[in-house]
């Protein structure tokens, strides 16, 4: 049995491109939600292409090069933190999703989707769960889609300075807490999550993750 990531799932559609789609950035409790897709030629697959999360910053990069360079197409999206507030972080994940899909050069006939939410896409949709870890294209949707929020989250460092954006990329850490209790939210901060919301009411913003406090504050970021 293969480990990784393969192009089984590309490989079942046969008259048409098919494209990984995937999301980066649905926790945090500030910055967009980014979304990439990706039609990998298969003659010039990338190797060591896997979830993400799974790799390194510095390999995330390397591959990042690799994939845009050798892909059929590919297009990286985002929604903003304006978008994510009024559609909710779910819908708004997947209008990156749909403007990544419609942005590419090459339009496909089938989106492979991680995950099991069949988001309204300008092409046919299969969700996959855990689809960064069995596609090879939706691992490389992942990989561009994070090293994008990632390269943004540390431009945003130095608009918003103070907050450690460089660092922890908009996720929940102890600097970022604090930051949030002694700085205040900035513009860029999602409104509507639990920590940024403790936070405002001079409370620690990890007091969130704690599953007591879920029903009387909901953690947005985990829907």
């Amino acid at each position: 049995m293969a480990k990784g990531p393969t192009m089984l799932l590309e490989r079942a559609f046969i008259d048409g491109h098919v494209c990984g789609v995937d999301e980066a950035g649905r926790g945090p409790w500030a910055g967009p939600v980014s979304a990439a897709a990706v039609i990998l030629n298969p003659k010039k697959v990338p190797k060591g292409l896997d979830d993400s999360k799974k790799l390194s910053a510095k390999t995330r990069e390397a591959l990042e090069l690799e994939i845009k360079a050798k892909a059929v197409a590919w297009c990286v999206s985002f929604a903003s933190v304006e978008e994510i507030a009024s559609l909710n972080i779910l819908h708004a994940a997947g209008l990156a999703m749909r403007r990544a899909v419609e942005g590419l050069s090459v339009q496909p006939s089938y989106a492979l989707v991680d995950g099991n939410y069949r988001f309204k896409l300008p092409c046919e949709v299969k969700t996959v769960v855990g689809g960064d870890g069995k596609s090879k294209s939706i691992a490389a949707a992942s990989i561009l889609a994070k090293v994008a929020r990632d390269r943004l989250m540390v431009e945003m460092d130095g608009l918003y300075p103070g907050y450690g954006f460089a660092s922890h990329k908009g996720y929940h850490a102890r600097v970022h807490a604090e930051a949030l209790r002694e700085l205040g939210p900035c513009e860029i901060h999602r409104m509507a999550w639990a920590p940024v919301k403790l936070a405002l009411m001079g409370l620690d913003p990890l007091a969130a993750l704690d599953a007591d406090l879920q029903d009387e504050l909901p953690f947005e970021a985990a829907e």
